[in-house]
């Protein structure tokens, strides 16, 4: 339902009729509609990406993708949420879920399962979008990974390097030390800027005490 009433009070009496207040963007200008919290479960309570017809006035239809989504801090309860319209001929960017599929014969041996990249960003038109990167494990032995490289398509761009880790399996020693290492690194980074934090102002007491040194023996001249 099309809803040109953007004010406070409009947004309060439609959230108080069980209704969540949207907006869509990327147009030629914003399109402001509402429709009731039951209609946006499937939409929003899923990893999947999703792209969703929005049905306006005079059966104009809008297709668009979820772009921000506001929650209620105590009910959780939806508050307000973005979209951005799509076109047919114009790519759009958007980070897609990768899911895991089967069971690693180097975890079965002991190794660690490392899951580096959840979700990946690509550029596509509309209708190319996956919902899913599905990966298969079911090879995956110990000191073995899956990049980016691996899952290139026509259809999209993946716009991390072909490089990127997103998967692999690390002996659990070599895991735990690699953890370590940058919980170490961490800490020291820390450490110096506690320690340069230190010189500055170790430095800025002698400075200090030079001047104040100085003035008296200019007064005694």
């Amino acid at each position: 339902m099309i809803d040109n009433s953007v004010g406070k009070k409009a947004t309060k009496a439609l959230r108080n009729a069980g209704k969540v207040p949207c907006v869509v963007y990327g147009g030629e200008k914003p399109l402001h509609f509402s429709a009731d919290e039951l209609a946006f479960q499937k939409l929003v309570y899923t990893p999947k990406a999703h792209t969703v017809k929005v049905d306006l006035d005079k059966g104009e239809k809008v297709k668009a993708v979820l772009q921000d989504i506001q929650f209620h801090p105590v009910t959780d309860k939806i508050l307000h949420i973005d979209f951005y319209q799509l076109f047919d001929d114009k790519e759009v960017t958007m980070d897609i879920p990768v899911r895991l599929q089967g069971n690693s014969p180097g975890v079965r041996n002991g190794g660690r399962l490392l899951f580096r990249n959840r979700k990946l960003t690509i550029k596509a038109l509309p209708d190319n979008l996956p919902d899913f990167f599905d990966i298969d494990i079911n090879s995956l032995k110990i000191g073995d990974n899956i990049l980016v490289e691996s899952l290139l398509s026509d259809d999209f761009t993946i716009l991390q390097p072909d490089s990127t880790v997103v998967v692999q399996v690390k002996t659990a020693r070599a895991a735990i030390e690699e953890e370590l290492e940058d919980e170490e690194g961490l800490e020291e980074g820390v450490e110096g800027a506690e320690g340069a934090e230190g010189a500055e102002g170790a430095e800025g007491a002698e400075g200090a005490a030079a001047e104040g040194g100085k003035t008296p023996a200019e007064g005694a001249e």
